[in-house]
């Protein structure tokens, strides 16, 4: 009897373990996504008579070649727009102060003048320090300080490239861990998981490539001087849904407002963001993810949710892959609960 406990005893202490170690697990999870996605091609390397390491190598320097070259295109571009977009924060905050406080404050009959914020902010220094020392303390204590980030950015590549190589050494190892008498199955829910993580991967990231673009052209061919900077921030979001969007859309309505000040210019704008919705649903979804995914938007906020609220940011990490390979396992009790007897189906019913 106990020892059909010992499989799920080792899931809790796993995932308590994981729990402990989430503040360093980060690097880890994004090398193993990165292996993950890149071991297919250095499998088709094998096929034509590569080695294992010299494949993970040309693999890896293809890598990092296409991220430089888009680093060094991208930056000058991306760096102008930014220090656009440091003035406009500047004007942002001048616009603040002189013209929405007041208009609030004498609509709403809250007072809320700058002098009346300076007061406030002078009687609560000591508690605005103590707020203010405290969260730099848990921020570097957590592992998100300069040094840790630093620390991360060259971890990454590293064990990036040590998974990649013994992808299917490590795959053996679990394999032999598994009992026999549940082998067949285990392989075939780990063959469809599989198949679900990569597609929605794959699906995911062209996505947020193809919604990035078309955000960036759009903005630009409207004359936003920000376009690139604002498409690409909307594009790298749009992973939880709506979110890119509304956030896109905000930014780029506030900027479109402080370069001209025009009410047409800001509709342009949302009419952008409209037709990458519609592209989206109509055109990226069936095309690049496919129904071959069906994560509902509810269930991807709240996964996304859940996963942060739980381990943090290596929860936002792991919350969408997680997601997809349950619905892959949930698809198959599904299946077996629709042949079952309690069920009462005569003949076996297929997705």
């Amino acid at each position: 009897m106990a020892q059909r406990f010992l499989p799920w005893l080792g899931l809790a202490f796993l995932l308590w373990l994981l729990y402990l170690l989430g503040p360093i697990l980060s690097p880890f999870l994004i090398a193993g996504v990165l292996a993950y996605l890149g071991n297919p091609l250095v499998t088709r390397l094998q096929r034509w008579h590569i080695g294992r390491s010299v494949g993970t190598t040309l693999v890896f320097l293809l890598a990092i070649f296409l991220v430089v070259a888009i680093v060094i295109a991208l930056l000058p571009v991306v760096r102008a727009q930014t220090l656009i977009a440091i003035n406009y924060i500047r004007q942002y905050a001048e616009l603040l102060q002189s013209q929405w406080l007041p208009e609030i404050s004498q609509r709403f009959g809250i007072p809320l003048d700058s002098q009346t914020l300076t007061a406030y902010a002078s009687k609560n220094a000591s508690k605005l320090t103590h707020w203010a020392s405290n969260s730099l303390q848990v921020a570097l204590i957590s592992g998100s300080g300069v040094l840790s980030i630093l620390m991360n950015f060259l971890l990454i590549p590293v064990i990036t490239f040590y998974l990649m190589r013994d992808w299917p050494h490590l795959l053996r190892r679990i394999d032999e861990l598994i009992p026999r008498q549940r082998l067949v199955l285990v392989r075939q829910l780990a063959a469809d998981s599989n198949q679900m993580l990569m597609a929605f991967l794959r699906g995911q990231l062209l996505d947020m490539l193809a919604l990035g673009s078309t955000y960036a052209i759009g903005l630009s061919v409207v004359g936003l001087k920000t376009a690139l900077l604002i498409g690409l921030l909307s594009g790298l979001l749009s992973f939880v849904p709506y979110l890119g969007f509304a956030s896109g859309i905000l930014i780029a309505s506030l900027a479109m407002y402080i370069q001209g000040g025009l009410f047409l210019s800001i509709v342009e704008v949302w009419v952008v963001y409209g037709i990458g919705q519609i592209l989206e649903s109509t055109l990226f979804i069936p095309i690049l993810v496919g129904d071959r995914i069906g994560l509902h938007p509810v269930l991807v906020i709240f996964a996304v949710l859940a996963g942060g609220q739980l381990f943090g940011f290596v929860g936002l990490l792991i919350a969408l892959p997680v997601t997809a390979i349950l619905l892959a396992l949930l698809r198959h009790a599904h299946r077996w609960y629709l042949r079952s007897r309690s069920y009462g189906a005569e003949m076996p019913v297929e997705n």
